[in-house]
């Protein structure tokens, strides 16, 4: 079949314009060669990011009428910056709430105080009494929030700027994490992020031939895992098999599956594979699972936006990196789990499981 004619079966294939009879025979043919079987996936790839770039430019475009039509009509003023404002509320609202609770419960206290001096009766005393311990031990309570609080608030020194922020997995459950080496790379600081709950963590090795890093949790808010929902595979994935990514390119985990497209990197570069998903520098350092839950490779962005593809260091070299940190007798005890105990689920009870195992790592200089 030539090229011309191909891309025309594979158009009418993806619009849903052949017959029962060219259908059937259209699936025939990519059973039996793989090549054109992998040409089907990639142009419906293509196409679906087309429809998808179309979309997303067709809304920004909407918005940017709203807003001139906002500026016209005087609705809005640009000039009146509130977003610093908004922030430093997101950011300590919740000390802002427990201080206004025991502002309250303080108000109370007095009162009751106020109350137990003025005449009554025997009985109500010693309910007032009561009610004043109780309130004193909440107090307590509250009181220990707004400290513990606040030092999660400043973990990261005034003096430090943000500087690059990725992905990061468990390796161990006792909160051994393996990214990608640039992605630590002359960080100050290293904070980890998993729904909400932020983390100070050390960097114990880095293999920047390999582009991994090896962090370690240290923070005393942590309570390790019993275990690994899922298993490391030394031997990679096939050709054309299904993958897919958690990782956060925002502040919130993103999924995203593809394929195996290529058992090496840029340059026949063994250390690592190309695959086919949607991706930008802040997946890097994410894990790459296959359909039974296992880490197949890890992200590696680095040279996303100079190529155009992306490419994912192979899981081996996490054992090699591993292997390496061993020889420090500290970390002996470091152990990699080879079974994944999600494999047979649906891909929702999949991710369930294996989402608070994936942290968002950010760091500071």
């Amino acid at each position: 079949m030539e090229d011309s004619q191909l891309l025309d079966a594979v158009e009418r294939f993806v619009q849903g314009q052949m017959t029962p009879e060219e259908l059937v025979q259209f699936e025939q043919l990519r059973k039996s060669n793989p090549e054109i079987d992998q040409f089907v996936v990639e142009h419906s790839l293509f196409l679906a990011q087309l429809n998808d770039f179309g979309d997303r430019k067709q809304f920004r475009s909407a918005l940017h009428n709203i807003h001139n039509n906002l500026l016209d009509t005087g609705a809005i003023n640009p000039q009146v910056p509130k977003a610093k404002v908004v922030d430093l509320f997101k950011k300590y609202r919740r000390v802002w709430a427990v201080a206004a609770s025991i502002a309250g419960i303080i108000a109370i206290t007095v009162s009751g105080l106020v109350a137990y001096f003025t005449p009554n009766t025997t009985p109500q005393i010693e309910q007032l009494r009561r009610e004043v311990s109780r309130l004193n031990t909440q107090t307590k309570i509250l009181t220990k929030e707004v400290r513990d609080s606040s030092n999660k608030i400043t973990r990261v020194p005034q003096n430090e700027i943000y500087k690059f922020g990725g992905t990061g997995f468990l390796i161990d459950a006792k909160g051994y994490l393996v990214t990608n080496a640039h992605v630590v790379k002359d960080a100050k600081t290293i904070i980890v992020l998993s729904k909400g709950q932020e983390y100070k963590a050390v960097l114990v090795r880095s293999d920047l031939e390999r582009d991994l890093a090896i962090l370690k949790i240290e923070d005393n808010d942590f309570k390790p895992f019993s275990s690994l929902p899922y298993g490391f595979r030394k031997t990679g994935a096939d050709l054309g098999e299904q993958i897919f990514t958690l990782g956060f390119p925002r502040d919130e985990i993103v999924y995203g599956e593809g394929y195996m497209s290529a058992s090496t990197g840029l340059n026949g570069d063994t250390m690592s594979c190309q695959i086919t998903v949607a991706a930008n520098p802040g997946n890097s350092g994410g894990p790459v699972f296959n359909k039974n839950g296992e880490v197949v490779g890890i992200l590696s962005t680095r040279q996303l936006q100079a190529q155009g593809f992306v490419f994912a260091v192979t899981a081996k070299n996490i054992f090699k990196s591993l292997e390496d940190l061993k020889k420090d007798t500290t970390y002996q005890n470091i152990k990699i789990n080879t079974i994944s105990s999600v494999k047979g689920l649906e891909r929702p009870q999949q991710i369930k499981k294996i989402e608070d195992c994936v942290f968002l790592v950010r760091t500071y200089q």
